[in-house]
């Protein structure tokens, strides 16, 4: 592991005894802004009240860790990896493994426990499968196999390296950003389709955080980029991402109709906040605790929890957008709305029982309608930058 194993092992174990966040009294009387730190290392600014909503949702969390716990002392370790309805099983099992999957999906919806966060995502994303397609020795014959080799992907990773979370307890030292560039140069080299895109590194670096090794971090990525997200999200010309875009303005529409047409009226583009959360997994905008709770249902249920969770940020602030007329204030409301979720549930909620359901299907074929344009605008965009630059010539 890093060279703070023991740190980062401490920080694991306590995890199930997550601490109550006390600010001063004279903090409280104020209502003042507070510094502290959340459990995975992160400096997060809030004033009391959301303080007090962190503390709420950390009893939360110690209450459904003993729930989990119940279920692997009843059902055994692994029983969340006992949910495939198979038609070749006896109906008895059949009725087991459809139990399974149903309890499954409710309590990932309200949280996996942080210590046991790394084996449930590893074993239900499929990252656990995907490793044991390739010799164990893998990971280690890369990172030794393209160490020392420079190019464009190499270096845009070393030139991000400082500016991925800066201050951060771990990941801002030599240790942290070390761990860092083995996982985004080994990826870079295994997929040279993607190569490297800036917003991985947030990315990958969460996982690093939540993983207990460098290497299981460096297979979420993968099956992340590989069977999780669309395609094409990461390539050089982002044209997965464009295409994300044009469906969730899409839903927008449908699911958000005043919202929409107001931003329309003041021709604001919702690429301008939305591709980063896409991109980067709303790592950036959101606090830590409440990432990784959108990234329990991700991992479980697919790309499509992005857009539950985008329209839900745009549905929570409804009534504020509405009223406000300035580009500048739409983009200040949204940035301050997911820097303080503090309370996943109530992000999640919304989510999932206000926006409604949109199946996989459903979004894979707005996809397929929007693929063209995004090409064809993509071509032309090409086409004018090369006769630009042969004019220059």
């Amino acid at each position: 592991m890093y060279g703070i194993q023991s740190r980062r092992d401490l920080a694991l174990e306590t995890q199930a005894q997550i601490p109550i966040l006390r600010p001063s009294i004279h903090a409280r009387r104020a209502n003042l802004t507070v510094k502290f730190q959340d459990i995975y290392g992160f400096t997060v600014e809030g004033n009391v009240d959301d303080v007090n909503v962190l503390n709420e949702v950390r009893e939360k969390v110690r209450q459904q860790g003993r729930v989990w716990w119940s279920m692997e002392a009843s059902k055994g370790a692994n029983w969340y990896l006992q949910t495939h309805v198979s038609s070749t099983l006896k109906s008895s099992l059949k009725f087991s493994a459809l139990a399974n999957a149903i309890t499954l999906k409710r309590l990932i919806r309200k949280g996996i426990p942080p210590v046991l966060r790394p084996k449930v995502w590893f074993s239900l994303s499929g990252a656990a499968k995907k490793k044991s397609t390739v010799p164990e020795s893998y990971y280690n014959d890369l990172t030794k196999a393209v160490e020392g080799k420079v190019t464009p992907a190499t270096r845009q990773i070393d030139h991000d390296l400082p500016r991925t979370f800066p201050g951060h307890t771990w990941l801002d030292t030599p240790e942290g950003q070390g761990a860092l560039r083995r996982v985004l140069v080994g990826y870079s080299f295994r997929d040279s389709d993607v190569g490297y895109c800036q917003g991985l590194n947030y990315v990958a670096a969460l996982l690093l955080l939540v993983m207990k090794t460098e290497e299981d971090a460096f297979w979420m990525l993968a099956v992340l980029l590989e069977n999780v997200l669309v395609s094409d999200c990461y390539t050089n010309n982002l044209s997965g991402c464009h295409v994300e875009q044009r469906v969730f303005k899409d839903l927008l529409i449908k699911k958000c109709p005043r919202i929409a047409a107001h931003l329309e009226a003041l021709e604001f583009d919702v690429s301008l906040v939305a591709t980063e959360w896409f991109l980067c997994l709303f790592s950036k905008s959101l606090p830590s605790e409440t990432t990784l709770r959108v990234w329990d249902v991700l991992f479980y249920d697919g790309a499509k929890v992005l857009f539950h969770v985008a329209l839900a940020i745009f549905k929570m602030k409804e009534e504020e957008l509405l009223i406000s007329h300035q580009v500048g204030d739409i983009i200040d409301i949204l940035q301050k709305t997911t820097h303080h979720l503090f309370d996943p549930d109530e992000l999640l909620t919304v989510a999932f029982d206000k926006i409604g359901s949109m199946t996989t299907t459903t979004i894979s074929k707005q996809r397929k309608k929007q693929e063209p344009a995004v090409l064809a605008e993509l071509d032309q965009r090409l086409r004018r930058l090369n006769s630009l630059n042969k004019e220059d010539k």
